[in-house]
């Protein structure tokens, strides 16, 4: 079984989820008492938060970068970064890496082509929902993307960092997701991306009649096969 590097804390509430996902998931597949080679860098999200607002993505890169090769110095055989915003900085620590990186997008972007999904709903933070780090690499794969109104966004990233990220759900703020995807739903999408690592602690598949894509699973899942995968 080959070694996974984490590179969480942002926030630790998703962190917890990948650790428990992947942990299950061999349980699973190995049965017995067999669980997970992992390794953990879970950094200080206050600091990369304060790097998003200030809109000083290189230093949250350089930050992300050292406790990436930690890991790797550590043994991670590869690595996942727990979260959908921060792979705008993804290239940048790619490339500062000698092992492999396991993108949340492509991991996601192979299940939609798998359920046969040429439009879908993404929410997630302000950035993974307005900027093209992520979008675009589901759009060049052929699958049209859609966000919510303008008008909603600010609230759907407000629920992630003034909310979830504690661990916090609240009622209206579900209904309010859910009103969200609604329109999106109107607008002729085939299935929902949650787009934040977060958002599977308010949203589930059975509370919506169309497919769920949720990208702490899939990343989880795609992690687990490569640990399990013979060289």
């Amino acid at each position: 079984m080959k070694t996974i590097g984490l590179l969480g804390g942002m926030s630790w509430e998703s962190t917890v989820t990948y650790y428990t996902n992947i942990n299950k998931m061999i349980n699973q597949q190995l049965g017995g008492v067999h669980s997970a080679k992992l390794l953990l860098a879970s950094v200080d999200f206050a600091e990369i938060e304060a790097y998003q607002k200030e809109n000083e993505w290189e230093k949250s890169a350089v930050a992300l970068t050292k406790a990436a090769q930690k890991l790797e110095k550590s043994g991670a055989d590869f690595l996942l970064i727990c979260t959908n915003t921060m792979h705008k900085n993804y290239n940048y620590i790619q490339n500062n890496l000698s092992i492999p990186v396991l993108h949340i997008a492509d991991a996601t972007i192979a299940e939609l082509q798998n359920k046969k999904i040429s439009r879908v709903g993404l929410i997630g933070t302000r950035y993974t929902m307005e900027q093209d780090f992520y979008k675009k690499r589901i759009v060049d794969s052929g699958i049209q993307v859609t966000i919510p109104e303008q008008d909603e966004i600010a609230e759907v990233n407000d629920v992630i960092f003034k909310e979830l990220v504690f661990g916090k759900t609240l009622a209206e703020s579900k209904s309010f997701y859910l009103e969200v995807i609604e329109k999106m739903v109107r607008k002729g999408v085939q299935g929902i991306i949650l787009g934040c690592t977060e958002i599977d602690l308010l949203i589930q598949q059975e509370d919506l009649t169309i497919p769920v894509f949720d990208t702490t699973i899939i990343h989880s899942e795609k992690a687990v096969n490569e640990a399990l995968k013979e060289d």
